[in-house]
C-alpha cells in the first residue's frame, strides 16, 4: 500500500498513563484494523495453545459481523500454515436473528460456517450458535439450556465482541439490564437500519433476535471488544469515557476486570487522547497540532481565530502552546493564514498566478484531471462542485467509475426500462422473451437473493446511462467517461471478493492511458461497505507499482482526496477548500439528480435516511458555515480535500 501522510509534520498522540486519565477501560489503538485483527487473533491463538500444552478446553465466545472477519481470517491462516488445532476448542456465538434458517445468506450460522468453522479443524459438537429455527414456545427452553451449557463447558474464557452505533454488545439493545441472560429481544430501530443493506431493504431485517444477555457476557473471563472506522468513534469514546448506563450497554465492560478495546485509529479519532491530547497531558507542538488545537478552541469559545486570547489558550490546557510561540496573537495569525490558503476557487491551479501559496500548482494549464468514483454517482454528490469548476476552467476531465454499482438498483427500475425498450422496439421476439424470463424470475425471487447474470447486467447499464447524463450535464465528455467495472464489486451481493491482480492491472492502465496531473479519489472509509476503502486501496497499490515502474508522470502528479456521502474532513485536516456559489450548488443538486435511479430512496441510505443531494448539500454548507465562523470570508457551500503524497 502507498505510504501517505496528510502533511509535512504528523501528530504524535501521547501514550502514557496520564494521557489515558479520561479512559475506564483498558484501551489498545493500532495503525488500521488488519494490525489490530492480527493482535487480537494472536491473543486467542496463544491461549488455544496453552490450553493445549495444559491438556484442557478453551471457550470462546465469538461474534458475527464485519468486524471480526480479518481475526477469522487470521485464525485460518494460523490453522493452515502453522498447524494451529481447534480440537480443544468448544465455541458458543453471541446471537442470531429470529426466525432464521440456519442456510440463509443472513443466517449466522452460515456466516460462521463461511468465516471460519469449514476451515478449521473444530469438531462439530464443539460449536454452539443460538437456532434461529425454533418455535417461538420453545426459544425460552433454549435459552436457559444455551445458559447452562455455558456453564458446563467452565465458563467463556474469551468474549470476542463488536459495538453498534446505540452501544448494543451482541443484541442487547439500550435498557438492557446487567444481570440479562439469553433471551429472545427486539431490535432497535438503528440497529435494524444498520443491517438492511444486508437484507435489501428494512421491511425484510427480522425485528427480533435470540442473543447472550449483558450478564453472560459479563462473566466472560476475558473480554475483547473490537471496532474499526470513525462510524464507530462516537459510541467508543462513549463506551470508554462517559458513564455507566443502560442506554449504552457497552458502558457496563468499565466494571469487568478484564476487559479490552482494541482500536483502529479512526474508531479512536474521539478519544479525549486523541482528539484533544492538549487536555490530558503536555504535548509535542508542530504546525498540524497547533493548527488542530486552535481551530478547536475557536469553535469551543464560539470566537473567529483572531479572536482568542493567551487566556482561553490557558483556560483549555494549552498553556505550553503560548510559553513555546510567544503569544496568542502570533499563533492566531499563524492558523489564520494556514486556513485561508486552503480557500482556492481554482481547483486546477490559477494560471499566470503566484501559486506559492495556493494548494494547487498553476502549471501546466490546462491540466488534466482524473476523478475516481467508486460507485456511479459519488463525483457528482462527493465533488460535484469542482468537477464543474474544472470543466468551466478549461482542465480537461476524465471520470472513472470504479464499479458498476448494480446492487443498488430497485427491481421495479428493471422493469421500467424493459418496459419502454420493449415498446421502442415492438415485434421483437427476442426481446420479448428476455422480458418474460427476467418478469418471472423478479416474480419469485426473494429478499437479498442474487439477481441473474442478465439483471445484474441490465442494472449496470442503468446506472451507466445515469452517470453518463450526469457527465454530459457537467461537460465531461462522454468518450472521457471511463467504467472499469472492477471485478472485485461483480458478485451481485452485497458481500465482495477480495481485490486481484486484475483490479489493480485495470487501475495502472487506466492511469497510465491518461496520465493525470491530478487525481481525486474518494477518500470516505466510513463508507458502511467498504466499496470505497477496496476502490481506494486498489488506486493505492496501482500507484506503488507506477512509483516502482518510475513512469515519468507520476512525480508531476497532486492526489487530492474528497469524501463520500457519509462524512466530511475535519476543517483541520483540509488542505484544499473549494467554495461553491448558490449556482453551482444548483447545478452540483442537479447533476445528483441525473441518478434518477437513487432518487427519493437510495438501496443502501446508510445510518441517514436522507437522499444523497440533501446530505451533500447540507454537508457543503455546513463546511462554509464552520469556515466563517473560524473568520473566513462568508461562501454559500464548500468542498474538502486532503492531499495525500506516495513515495
Amino acid at each position: 500500500m502507498a505510504k501517505t501522510v496528510l502533511s509535512p509534520n504528523s501528530i504524535t498522540f501521547p501514550q502514557d498513563e496520564e494521557s489515558r486519565k479520561f479512559e475506564k477501560i483498558n484501551t489498545s489503538v493500532h495503525n488500521n484494523s488488519n494490525n489490530a485483527s492480527f493482535f487480537v487473533a494472536n491473543e486467542i491463538a496463544d491461549l488455544i495453545r496453552q490450553r493445549q500444552k495444559e491438556g484442557k478446553k478453551l471457550v470462546l465466545g465469538l461474534a458475527t459481523g464485519s468486524t471480526p472477519t480479518k481475526a477469522y481470517d487470521f485464525l485460518v491462516k494460523f490453522h493452515k500454515e502453522e498447524g494451529l488445532s481447534f480440537k480443544n476448542v468448544i465455541t458458543f456465538n453471541l446471537d442470531e436473528y429470529f426466525p432464521m434458517e440456519a442456510d440463509s445468506i443472513h443466517s449466522y450460522v452460515r456466516f460462521m460456517n463461511e468465516h471460519l468453522f469449514d476451515h478449521i479443524d473444530i469438531k462439530k459438537e464443539n460449536i454452539n450458535i443460538p437456532n434461529g429455527r425454533l418455535d417461538r414456545e420453545d426459544v425460552r427452553e433454549f435459552c436457559d439450556d444455551y445458559e447452562k451449557k455455558i456453564q458446563d463447558a467452565g465458563g467463556i474464557d474469551i468474549q470476542v465482541l463488536g459495538i453498534g452505533r446505540t452501544g448494543h454488545i451482541g443484541f442487547n439493545e439500550p435498557g438492557s439490564s446487567l444481570t440479562s441472560k439469553t433471551r429472545l429481544v427486539r431490535l432497535d430501530r438503528v440497529t435494524r437500519l444498520d443491517a438492511a443493506s444486508d437484507f435489501f431493504g428494512l421491511e425484510n431485517v427480522p425485528t427480533r433476535a435470540i442473543t447472550m444477555g449483558v450478564g453472560t457476557i459479563m462473566a466472560a473471563k476475558k473480554i475483547i471488544l473490537m471496532a474499526w472506522g470513525e462510524g464507530k468513534s462516537i459510541i467508543v469514546k462513549e463506551a470508554v469515557e462517559g458513564p455507566i448506563r443502560e442506554s449504552v450497554p457497552a458502558t457496563f465492560l468499565q466494571n469487568h476486570p478484564n476487559c479490552s478495546f482494541v482500536i483502529d485509529e479512526a474508531a479512536a479519532s474521539e478519544l479525549t487522547r486523541i482528539n484533544t491530547p492538549w487536555l490530558v497531558s503536555e504535548c509535542q507542538w508542530n504546525e498540524k497540532l497547533i493548527k488542530r488545537a486552535t481551530l478547536w478552541l475557536s469553535e469551543k469559545l464560539s470566537k473567529a481565530i483572531l479572536k482568542l486570547t493567551n487566556e482561553d489558550y490557558n483556560e483549555y490546557g494549552m498553556g505550553s502552546l503560548i510559553a513555546e510561540v510567544g503569544s496568542a496573537e502570533h499563533i492566531n495569525l499563524i492558523v489564520f493564514n494556514q486556513l485561508q490558503r486552503t480557500i482556492t476557487g481554482w481547483p486546477g491551479g490559477k494560471p499566470n498566478a503566484d501559486d506559492s501559496q495556493r494548494p494547487e500548482r498553476k502549471d501546466p494549464y490546462p491540466k488534466t484531471s482524473l476523478i475516481f468514483s467508486p460507485h456511479p454517482d459519488d463525483d457528482v454528490i462527493s465533488m460535484g462542485g469542482t468537477l464543474l469548476r474544472l470543466v468551466d476552467q478549461g482542465h480537461k476531465v476524465h471520470v472513472a467509475y470504479q464499479t458498476s454499482g448494480n446492487i443498488a438498483v430497485f427491481d421495479d427500475e428493471v422493469i421500467r426500462f424493459l418496459d419502454f425498450a420493449t415498446e421502442i422496439q415492438e415485434g421483437n421476439k427476442e426481446l420479448e422473451q428476455k422480458f418474460s424470463e427476467v418478469r418471472e424470475f423478479l416474480k419469485t425471487k426473494s429478499p437479498g437473493q442474487i439477481d441473474s447474470p442478465e439483471i445484474q447486467k441490465i442494472k449496470g447499464l442503468i446506472r451507466k446511462g445515469e452517470a453518463l447524463s450526469a457527465c454530459r450535464y457537467c461537460g465531461v465528455k462522454e468518450e472521457s467517461a471511463h467504467f472499469q467495472n472492477l471485478p472485485f464489486y461483480e458478485t451481485g451481493a452485497v458481500k465482495k471478493k477480495p481485490h486481484t491482480a486484475e483490479d489493480v492491472q485495470k487501475t495502472y492502465d487506466l492511469l497510465n492511458e491518461i496520465k493525470p496531473h491530478q487525481i481525486f479519489a474518494a477518500g470516505d472509509l466510513s463508507d458502511p461497505h467498504g466499496t470505497h476503502r477496496v476502490c481506494l486501496q486498489v488506486i493505492y497499490e496501482a500507484i506503488d507499482r507506477l512509483v516502482a515502474d518510475k513512469v515519468d508522470w507520476i512525480d508531476d502528479c497532486y492526489f487530492w482526496l474528497y469524501r463520500g456521502a457519509w462524512q466530511e474532513w475535519d476543517i483541520a485536516d483540509m488542505e484544499m477548500a473549494v467554495p461553491i456559489g448558490p449556482k453551482d450548488m444548483e447545478r452540483k443538486k442537479n447533476a445528483i439528480f441525473k441518478h434518477q435511479s437513487q432518487k427519493d430512496a437510495a438501496m443502501f441510505p446508510g445510518n441517514d435516511d436522507r437522499e444523497f443531494w440533501q446530505r451533500a448539500e447540507q454537508r457543503n454548507t455546513e463546511t462554509a458555515r464552520r469556515y466563517n465562523q473560524l473568520g473566513m470570508a462568508e461562501y454559500e457551500a464548500m468542498e474538502g480535500f486532503v492531499r495525500y503524497k506516495f513515495n
